[in-house]
């Protein structure tokens, strides 16, 4: 909007409001007592200023005090008296009101700005230009909760639960717990199992925590019967800090810290968990961060390979260096009245 036409709209409003006020200026010497509203309910005591903020509306244009309901332009007048009202007159205020707001929205129309333009239509995604090293990989059309396909296990189960999810398909998991576990229920057994929208359930995975650890440290397999490192159904471990803030997801490979073998794979980050004291203190769950490696062009899980500390998931997350990662929050906690928890 150029200076000049913002500077004809400012006066032009300016004179409006000047024949305004002389119009209610007259009114209230005339024989009958008419009283302008100038803002004050019926009834209503006069408070100070202080007494509460002034609230207006997001937009800031000419048109702010014509959307308020008490404002200094507005049409409705209330008069107190105990003869006739002129009605003629408030009939003509009432009429040059209109047409100043009319004026007003004219003005504001044909001298357009970023405040009262409309906000357009999100983009479909499909339009949306990707980066063949993004590691966001979006579908041809917007996934939606009406269009998701139910998840399903397919092929080898060792190989379907490392790789990434398949696009459009929802999976719905179910962690349990059984308290019994191992040597008198100091070492629990944890399960994974696939939710079927029938009711069924199809197993994934197991863990438990190992012996002798210094720290949390869970093997997971695809099979409940064989928890043990050097099973074929090992398939990775989860291994956490000295306080239990941070854990790592390995897969089955080999740490770099130990001796090298030819021919051995070397080890993968899956994820990280970070866990952080949320707004309700202690007294309600942790702020549970997640990150995850992201995906190619070619649908597949970018390799993070922890050569060293410093480019591990949870060092990249420290220094906000989250090239090719993404990160996941859980939900904010709501207390239930009815289970008493969160």
């Amino acid at each position: 909007m150029s200076a000049t036409t913002r500077n004809i709209r400012h006066q032009t409003l300016e004179q409006q409001k000047q024949l305004l006020e002389m119009k209610m200026r007259q009114v209230r010497q005339t024989p009958q007592i008419i009283k302008a509203s100038d803002n004050v309910m019926p009834s209503a005591r006069i408070r100070p200023k202080s007494a509460r903020p002034l609230e207006m509306n997001c937009y800031d244009g000419p048109l702010t005090y014509a959307m308020m309901n008490c404002s200094p332009d507005s049409s409705d007048i209330l008069g107190v008296s105990r003869h006739s009202i002129n009605h003629d007159v408030i009939e003509d205020m009432r009429k040059e009101v209109a047409e100043m707001t009319v004026d007003e929205r004219r003005i504001s129309v044909d001298t357009e700005d970023e405040e009262s333009c409309s906000i357009s239509p999100v983009k479909n995604l499909s339009s949306i230009h990707i980066k063949e090293n993004s590691p966001f990989i979006y579908p041809s059309s917007t996934i939606t909760d009406t269009n998701e396909l139910e998840g399903d296990v397919y092929g080898n189960l060792e190989t379907f639960v490392l790789e990434p999810a398949a696009q459009g398909v929802h999976f719905k998991c179910r962690i349990t717990r059984d308290k019994k576990g191992m040597d008198r229920g100091l070492y629990p057994t944890y399960y994974l199992h696939l939710d079927k929208g029938n009711g069924s359930k199809i197993f994934l995975l197991a863990a438990r925590k190992r012996k002798k650890s210094r720290t949390s440290n869970y093997l997971i397999s695809t099979d409940p019967t064989d928890l043990s490192r050097g099973g074929d159904s090992y398939v990775g471990k989860l291994r956490s800090n000295l306080i239990g803030t941070q854990f790592t997801i390995y897969d089955n490979g080999t740490s770099p810290y130990k001796s090298s073998i030819e021919g051995v794979q070397e080890r993968q980050e899956l994820a990280a968990v970070v866990y952080e004291t949320n707004v309700l203190g202690f007294k309600g769950p942790r702020k549970m961060t997640v990150i995850i490696p992201g995906m190619n062009k070619n649908h597949q899980r970018v390799k993070v390979a922890t050569t060293d500390n410093y480019s591990s998931l949870l060092e990249c997350y420290r220094t906000k260096n989250m090239d090719d990662l993404i990160e996941l929050h859980n939900k904010t906690p709501q207390w239930n009245e009815e289970t008493q928890s969160y």
